[in-house]
């Protein structure tokens, strides 16, 4: 997240006037949430392999940021006024008590409004699915978290209690009291959670749903199922097929008419964009990510990566997980956050 706002036709970073909501009982301002970004936060839910990257907060007074798209999760929770997500060529209206995610590699833009100024908590962290099934991938946080992952639900209102529990991290941060640790790590757990839930089912009355390809078929979510099961495992097309009793052939037939791709492409679509979230993790070798994403061979690998994202994979760890895009659609890094 990069902030920018625009004064007599010039670019200037903004100057906020502090905001303090319900934390003014303890005398703690609203934008201390920001002091989580000298805590560590990574733990497993299901399998699943969540790291907090950066926590920001803009007060509610007019500004922007710009088309771009990060490897990570960006949800952002609006506590004042509104203002426009635009995300997938629409632009969708967010207002106070509304959280919106932009998921990995998705192009999305913010826009504060001038009568009424949108301000925000925001907050990035990865979700790194499993690289082999297993039954601790069944259950239903699992599902919900791979829901979440696939879900076309970019904007919600469904979330009551989420300012609360955003006051008491902004709380636990500032105050520094024994026990900090494990009280950041469930509030986090619920923040990820909560997320989830809203964004991460079927549609309801006043949801925002981004526009992407409905599978409309049983046998291509089996498919998908499958491929998302095994990231991890090398494995032929022709495995897929069989576990949904298909040729290879067909099933190509069936993803080309369903998602406009082969089997073999949105693979190494998952793969690579797995790979992104993993890159984050500077402690984690290289080799070893390319094995957990299907890779035995890091050269492969690394030719692949290069070749989706215009980066070697050592590059694109040193130069972080958001990219702009200029006007000529060229993709500029930038760093992550303001």
């Amino acid at each position: 997240m990069n902030l920018c706002t625009v004064s007599h036709g010039r670019e200037e970073w903004g100057v906020r006037r502090p905001t303090t909501l319900r934390l003014h009982q303890l005398r703690i301002p609203a934008r201390r949430f920001r002091e989580l970004n000298h805590q560590r936060l990574r733990f497993e839910l299901s399998g699943y392999r969540a790291e907090f990257l950066y926590f920001g907060f803009f007060e509610p007074r007019w500004w922007r940021n710009f088309m771009h798209a990060h490897t990570h999760f960006e949800v952002c929770y609006a506590f004042a006024g509104q203002g426009v997500f635009r995300i997938h060529g629409q632009d969708q209206t967010v207002k106070a008590g509304d959280v919106f995610v932009a998921r990995p590699m998705e192009d999305h833009e913010i826009v504060s409004s001038r009568r009424d100024p949108l301000g925000i908590y925001f907050w990035s962290y990865t979700l790194v699915p499993p690289a082999v099934s297993s039954g601790a991938a069944e259950n239903s946080v699992a599902n919900l978290l791979r829901a979440f992952a696939e879900s076309r639900t970019c904007i919600s209102a469904r979330v009551p209690g989420m300012l609360r529990t955003l006051e008491l991290l902004t709380e636990e941060a500032v105050r520094a009291e024994p026990g900090q640790a494990e009280v950041l790590e469930g509030l986090a757990r619920k923040l990820i959670l909560d997320t989830a839930r809203a964004t991460g089912g079927s549609p309801f009355p006043g949801a925002s749903v981004r526009p992407a390809a409905n599978p409309g078929s049983a046998t291509v979510r089996q498919a998908l199922r499958y491929l998302h099961d095994n990231l991890g495992r090398p494995f032929a097309i022709g495995d897929v097929a069989a576990q949904v009793c298909l040729s290879e052939r067909h099933l190509n037939r069936l993803f080309r008419a369903h998602l406009q791709q082969s089997p073999l492409d949105y693979l190494t679509t998952v793969r690579m964009e797995t790979a992104a979230q993993l890159l984050l993790d500077r402690a984690l070798p290289i080799k070893q990510i390319a094995e957990r994403v299907g890779f035995p061979d890091v050269r492969y690998f690394g030719t692949l990566f290069r070749k989706r994202t215009g980066q070697t994979p050592a590059a694109f760890r040193a130069r972080g997980g958001t990219l702009f895009r200029t006007r000529r659609k060229r993709t500029v890094f930038a760093p992550q956050h303001a």
